[in-house]
């Protein structure tokens, strides 16, 4: 979603979807052999089987089932990696399994379950934390480092958390508060749409493909941070 072939080159790593929540086993390849020709970084992009809700529908899956369904999805998408020889650098869940995990202990531990048994070197994407030691401490019992990420695209509540997408403002349309955000998250900060300055470190920034505007505030941003 959205324009791949001149976003591509502006990025240091990709999300890609494994089929899912969106894409087909066409789309995977072409956008991997995509990445791979731009040196970025792949992620895996797992999300529940829901096509029809762009996963952004929770499902009541078993834990065994969440480690099953994320496991397949990371060796799908590494298969392609690995014809253009390239691999999963990362796993960042989408939509309702991104928020499950970190509504649910089981989720997350199947996740990083899944995580591990493809490869312990693969980091793990959560949501950026006031207070990221728990997570931590979760996942340095299977192993795995954390990306704590940050949204240039999306406002945020007094508690840190993503103002969610029912709500009016919950995305950002306008280019100058994407890179503004940016830039505030580059020195741990953020500031949430009650007008409260939260510390929230970052490993990640991410910016949504499907986001309006999204080349443009790709290229406003890189050009600010690098310009700092």
């Amino acid at each position: 979603m959205g324009d791949d072939a001149a976003v591509m080159p502006l990025i240091d790593c990709a999300n890609i979807a494994c089929g899912f929540h969106a894409s087909d086993p066409f789309t995977m390849a072409t956008t991997v052999a995509l990445a791979a020709q731009h040196q970025v970084k792949i992620g895996a992009h797992p999300a529940y089987p829901d096509l029809v809700g762009f996963g952004r529908r929770s499902m009541a899956l078993s834990p065994a089932e969440v480690q099953a369904t994320v496991l397949y999805q990371i060796g799908a998408l590494d298969a392609f990696c690995r014809s253009h020889n390239s691999r999963v650098h990362y796993v960042k869940p989408h939509g309702a399994l991104y928020h499950d995990m970190m509504r649910d202990e089981e989720t997350l531990r199947a996740i990083l379950s899944a995580v591990r048994a493809y490869h312990p070197q693969l980091k793990l994407v959560l949501p950026a934390q006031s207070n990221p030691e728990p997570w931590r401490q979760i996942a340095g019992e299977y192993g795995i480092a954390l990306w704590f990420e940050g949204f240039a695209d999306r406002a945020y509540q007094s508690d840190g958390k993503l103002v969610p997408r029912n709500q009016v403002g919950a995305v950002h349309h306008d280019l100058n508060a994407m890179v503004s955000q940016a830039i505030q998250f580059a020195a741990g900060q953020v500031t949430s749409c009650d007008g409260e300055v939260l510390t929230l470190p970052i490993d990640t920034l991410c910016v949504h493909g499907d986001t309006p505007q999204a080349l443009a505030a790709i290229q406003a941003i890189r050009a600010a941070l690098q310009g700092q």
